[in-house]
C-alpha cells in the first residue's frame, strides 16, 4: 500500500485535539484576554488567525465579551471547530481563510495566533505580507497579538516530540522531529494510518511534513521595526513580563497607528 502525501492539517485534523491534550488552553485564553484587557479598554470584534479546530476561540466564548471570528486555511480543521461549537453551544463564527492572504469585508478590534503558527512563515516577505495584511482590518488603535517559538525552544522540544506515537478514533500516527539549526528550520513529520472498522486494518496511509522557521526575538524586532505599528510589548511564555534572548516562546503584541 502507497503512502498518500497530505496537506498539512488535512488528515492530521482528525488527530490535532489528541496531539494537543496536554496544552492548557483554558489558561492560554486567560492570558490572551489578560493581554487583551491590558491594552485595549473595550474591544468589540475579535479575530483570530491559523485557530486549528477552534481550542482559544472557544474558550473565549466563555467569557461573553467578544464577537468572535475564528479563521484557518485547513477546511478539515474548521469543520471541527464548528462541530465543538456547536456541541458546546459557543458562539463562534468558524470559516476558511489562510493568513498569508488576510481579507475580511469588516475590520476588527483584535487580531490574535497563538501557538506558533507564525513560524509556519518561512521567510521575513512572508511574515510582512501577514502583518501588514493584517494592518489592513485592524481598526485604528486595535491591537495584533502573535506568539512564535524560537531556537531556545527547537533545542528543547525535540526530546519529547521526537518518536511520538499516538491513536485517536480511527487514526493512528507517528512523528519524528528534529532541528536544524544551520537553516533555522523546525521539522515535525507525521505517518498516519488509517484503520478500518475492526481498528487493526490499515485502510490507508498518509505522510504529512510541517516545517517551521524558528526565528529569534531580535530577527522579529528587526521585522517589526520596518511596520508603521507601535510596539506594545514582548512578553515571555504566559506572563507579563519582558521576553529576552533565552525566552522559548515570545507574544508580540502590535497596536495599530497611522502611517507615517
Amino acid at each position: 500500500m502507497s503512502t498518500k502525501k497530505a496537506n498539512i492539517y488535512s488528515v492530521l485534523a482528525h488527530l490535532y485535539d489528541t496531539l494537543m491534550e496536554d496544552v492548557d488552553y483554558e489558561m492560554w485564553a486567560d492570558f490572551i484576554d489578560e493581554v487583551i484587557l491590558t491594552h485595549h479598554p473595550k474591544p468589540d470584534e475579535v479575530l483570530e488567525l491559523a485557530c486549528g479546530t477552534g481550542a482559544i476561540s472557544l474558550n473565549l466564548a466563555r467569557f461573553d465579551e467578544y464577537h468572535l471570528t475564528a479563521t484557518d486555511q485547513s477546511l478539515a480543521m474548521i469543520q471541527e471547530g464548528r462541530r465543538k461549537a456547536k456541541v458546546n453551544q459557543l458562539d463562534v463564527e468558524f470559516r476558511t481563510m489562510d493568513f498569508r492572504n488576510i481579507h475580511s469585508d469588516h475590520p476588527f478590534d483584535i487580531i490574535f495566533s497563538v501557538f506558533d503558527s507564525v513560524n509556519y512563515l518561512h521567510s521575513k516577505e512572508e511574515i510582512m505580507d501577514m502583518l501588514m495584511g493584517c494592518y489592513k482590518i485592524l481598526n485604528p488603535g486595535g491591537l495584533l497579538i502573535f506568539d512564535f517559538s524560537t531556537p531556545q525552544n527547537s533545542l528543547e522540544a525535540v526530546d519529547y516530540l521526537n518518536n511520538e506515537e499516538g491513536m485517536a478514533g480511527k487514526y493512528r500516527y507517528f512523528r519524528e522531529s528534529r532541528y536544524e539549526p544551520d537553516t533555522h528550520f523546525h521539522f515535525n513529520e507525521f505517518d498516519i494510518e488509517e484503520l478500518g472498522e475492526d481498528r487493526k486494518t490499515v485502510i490507508n496511509r498518509y505522510k504529512e511534513v510541517h516545517k517551521q522557521r524558528i526565528y529569534t526575538l531580535q530577527e522579529m524586532l528587526s521585522i517589526v521595526e520596518q511596520t508603521p505599528y507601535h510596539q506594545v510589548a514582548a512578553y515571555e511564555g504566559f506572563d507579563l513580563i519582558p521576553a529576552n534572548d533565552k525566552s522559548t516562546r515570545v507574544t508580540m503584541v502590535l497596536r495599530w497607528q497611522k502611517q507615517q
